[in-house]
């Protein structure tokens, strides 16, 4: 006769539980981590000593027209700000600069606008897929996020043109663009709604753009009643560090970006370091249905070797060229001071836990992703020390700039923007070539913000 298989016990037992209390109070650090944590941060409480200790903002390479940092203030403008600060530093040099800013509301705004009707017409282009699937729970989840990413900029740039903060300042929508988006986001969610009923009731494709065109219209009023219109002419007025003044009038959002800017956007090659073997090396990506302009050009990577992607940023930077990158900001960085290390904390003799995933897992189990945009602007080839210029203000880490060791680069650095004469003939055949289509939910289709 068969013994009888005892049956499994579910859930977490009682006795389990007087267990993990009876070894959580038999240890004296248990006690002392959970009374440091009772009044303050665990990263304080796990920042090393030493590490902390040999912190330095000293650099063998520091880009010659560095100004002073941006304040994204409480928005997702991050990617925005980071590109539009490496193109204040060529300004800056052209003209001898002390002091510039780019309008990032000008962009913010044909931003939402473009988003608006980029989700409007992927919801006319997917009528047929159900509702419940996941598809549409992706495209209804967040329809005009703040974040973005290089190729969005470029769109705007192309599209837009740019303008002077001078002549387009922040409004109260701009520094803070929760309740912006909230009503955006509902109206959007409405006519996705009212679209996708037309599809179904057969209405013709003249009634379904007529229709689309009237909602874009609602959302252009609501944008513009919280941001302001761009302007379309204008006088740009400055003196140099020399004290000369400069004027020019009768300026145009494109014809500023053409006549002062002169910096080609095509010549940039987006960088990706992926290390999933979904995704080899030296191949083109790009993910369905992510961007803004609905017209413009998708998004384009080339996953590379993280020798490669280093490569790259420091001959950028030894070169006098700054780089526009995008990484997870929130891993073992230390707002206060600035810096972003992989060996700052330690979180396991904090918690008395390991921690043992890689990057490839952390990636594929959606532990890790690009979450925010910044800008290099310095290295120190001996240490291989990263200065990066970040958009939350001049009051933490050095006056705004931060410190990103080598470590942490390797670990959570995951996009670069960079010139092509810095890449190889390799890299750029990879971007010559038809790209891999990733799922919309892939961890690479992530927005900085």
């Amino acid at each position: 006769m068969e013994k009888a298989v005892p049956k499994k016990e579910q859930g977490l037992s009682l006795t389990d539980l007087k267990d993990f209390r009876s070894k959580f109070y038999g240890s004296s650090g248990n006690k002392m981590a959970q009374n440091a944590l009772s009044r303050t941060e665990g990263r304080n409480v796990a920042l090393k000593w030493d590490a902390f200790a040999n912190v330095t903002h000293v650099f063998s390479h520091v880009v010659s027209s560095e100004m002073g940092v941006t304040n994204q203030q409480k928005s997702g403008r991050c990617w925005l700000f980071a590109a539009l600060n490496l193109l204040r530093l060529k300004l800056a040099k052209k003209y001898k600069l002390e002091k510039f800013e780019f309008s990032q509301t000008h962009l913010f705004f044909w931003d939402k606008i473009e988003k608006a009707n980029y989700f409007l017409e992927s919801i006319l282009a997917t009528g047929k897929e159900p509702l419940d699937g996941r598809l549409m729970a992706h495209l209804l989840n967040s329809p005009v996020q703040d974040g973005g990413q290089w190729h969005m900029f470029q769109n705007l740039v192309e599209k837009y043109g740019l303008v002077p903060q001078s002549v387009y300042p922040d409004s109260q929508g701009a520094l803070n663009s929760q309740q912006m988006n909230y009503y955006v986001t509902h109206k959007l969610r409405e006519d996705a709604y009212i679209l996708r009923t037309m599809m179904e009731e057969g209405k013709s494709p003249a009634l379904l753009e007529k229709a689309k065109k009237e909602m874009m219209e609602e959302i252009y009023r609501i944008v513009a009643i919280h941001l302001g219109t761009p302007p379309e002419t204008f006088t740009w007025t400055f003196r140099d560090k020399e004290k000369k003044y400069h004027t020019f009038p009768n300026e145009t959002p494109h014809s500023f970006y053409k006549n002062h800017v002169h910096t080609d956007l095509d010549d940039y090659v987006c960088l990706i370091h992926s290390p999933r073997k979904a995704t080899p090396y030296y191949k083109a990506y790009t993910v369905a249905h992510l961007g803004n302009v609905w017209e413009g050009k998708p998004i384009l990577y080339i996953n590379v070797p993280m020798e490669d992607m280093k490569k790259a940023v420091v001959d950028s930077l030894t070169n006098d060229e700054s780089v526009w990158f995008g990484c997870d900001v929130g891993k073992w960085l230390d707002r206060e001071i600035g810096v972003m290390d992989r060996n700052l904390f330690d979180f396991e003799s904090l918690f008395s836990v390991s921690f043992g995933m890689n990057k490839e897992t952390r990636i594929n189990y959606f532990d890790s992703q690009m979450t925010h945009a910044m800008l290099f602007t310095g290295v120190d080839v001996h240490s291989y020390r990263y200065r990066v210029e970040n958009s939350w203000g001049d009051k933490l880490g050095e006056k705004g700039f931060f410190v990103m060791s080598d470590s942490w680069f390797d670990d959570y650095m995951f996009e670069v923007a960079i010139e092509k004469k810095f890449l190889s003939e390799k890299i750029l055949q990879a971007a010559r070539e038809k790209p891999t289509v990733l799922p919309p939910w892939d961890p690479f289709g992530s927005l900085a913000s």
